[in-house]
């Protein structure tokens, strides 16, 4: 059994490019065999900010925390159970204004955390999500993907990495807005069928 999580971001539903991306790549990945999908859609606003409280609390060890703690760290625990159950991380996000959405950044935010996802060493920082396979899947209107003012990709690539799941694919539409959009969302939905073929 094959377990995969599916994180989206983008706020346009069904509309949503990177989104049907990233579903293509699940289905290609659930016509290999026996696979269970886990969705997390962040466009639903249900993950926080971290405050000072909150960080605090995800801190705490588990059997420390007071009856306020567990309940402002349920939603990080939650996150990073699934990430740890998790085989395969299927990422499906736009690029807005140049960086990724806030509710991304926000889950970023809320499964690092020292000692469970990653740890401190002499040689510094170390991921414990290691053996997992992460596929991108990226839109944007006019950011080009890999360019001076794309601000996503490399921090996502970096973020896995620092989480320890390094073996990280990406496929991207970008410049959809512009001229030739749907021959580029097009070239981008046929990859995203092979990436994982």
């Amino acid at each position: 059994m094959t377990n995969i999580l599916h994180i989206t971001a983008s706020i346009r539903g069904d509309e949503s490019v990177s989104r049907d991306l990233s579903n293509r790549v699940v289905e290609s990945l659930k016509a290999k065999g026996d696979v269970t999908v886990t969705e997390r859609d962040l466009s639903k606003n249900d993950i926080p900010y971290v405050d000072a409280d909150r960080f605090a609390a995800n801190l705490s060890p588990y059997a420390e925390r007071t009856p306020e703690q567990h309940e402002l760290a349920a939603i990080a625990d939650a996150l990073i159970e699934e990430l740890q159950n998790a085989d395969i991380i299927v990422i499906g996000s736009p690029i807005y204004n140049f960086n990724a959405p806030a509710t991304l950044k926000s889950w970023a935010d809320l499964v690092a955390r020292a000692g469970t996802t990653f740890e401190y060493t002499p040689e510094g920082p170390k991921g414990k999500l290691t053996g997992k396979k992460a596929y991108v899947a990226i839109a944007s209107g006019g950011t080009p993907v890999g360019s001076d003012i794309d601000h996503m990709t490399p921090w996502l690539k970096f973020f896995l990495g620092f989480l320890g799941i390094s073996d990280v694919e990406m496929v991207a539409a970008d410049g959809i807005m512009g001229e030739g959009g749907e021959e580029k969302i097009a070239e981008a939905k046929a990859e995203a069928e092979k990436l994982a073929a």
